[in-house]
């Protein structure tokens, strides 16, 4: 049975996460805990274990789609909730990271401190790449909240018809922001300060 009541009772809780998240994760992102005379080390263990969880969230939204095409709703649904899990994960590490450690320039060095001529201009060419990434892996990964919120209450209102039209949607974008996020860290990871 259809239950278009339940999709009605958290477009609210909907559109208030979906701005609030990525308002606090902004706000958060600018604060620095040594600001505020808290003394910690930067958590720079997190990149490459954040990094991780988006590879393996790829890898869970594509078996998760493939568990719904060959009729595995129950698995899809775990898988899904899964997923979810992990983006939440992901979130809390990337901003304990931010609020511990300054922001990583592309460029700026490599694990030696120093750039030679041909590093520098090979740099310079892939700037304009890593920043394209970057920028629509933000402003993809803000879009994607409310689309995997409206998916998800779909399916949990048993509305498949209406899951099945936005899931086309945010499957692909929640996918690409996955995966960018992994690229982003790799291109990045050069530069950091360790």
């Amino acid at each position: 049975m259809e239950d278009h009541s339940l999709e009605k009772k958290y477009n609210k809780y909907i559109i208030a996460v979906s701005i609030v998240v990525p308002t606090l994760v902004a706000i958060l992102f600018a604060i620095k805990l040594k600001d505020f005379g808290v003394n910690v080390e930067p958590l720079s263990f997190l990149p490459p274990i954040y990094a991780t969880i988006n590879g393996i969230c790829a890898i869970v939204l594509v078996w998760a789609v493939i568990a719904i095409k060959n009729g595995k709703r129950k698995l899809h649904e775990r898988l899904m909730t899964l997923a979810i899990a992990l983006g939440l994960a992901f979130l809390a590490m990337y901003v304990a990271y931010h609020m511990t450690a300054d922001s990583t320039k592309f460029g700026d060095q490599n694990h030696d401190g120093i750039l030679d001529l041909a590093e520098t201009a090979k740099i310079g060419a892939l700037r304009y790449v890593y920043f394209f990434i970057l920028i629509t892996h933000i402003l993809l990964s803000i879009t994607i909240i409310p689309l995997v919120l409206i998916s998800y209450v779909r399916a949990l209102a048993q509305r498949f018809d209406r899951h099945k039209k936005i899931a086309k949607i945010t499957f692909p974008l929640w996918l690409y922001v996955a995966v960018t996020g992994v690229v982003v860290y790799l291109m990045i990871s050069p530069y950091y300060v360790h």
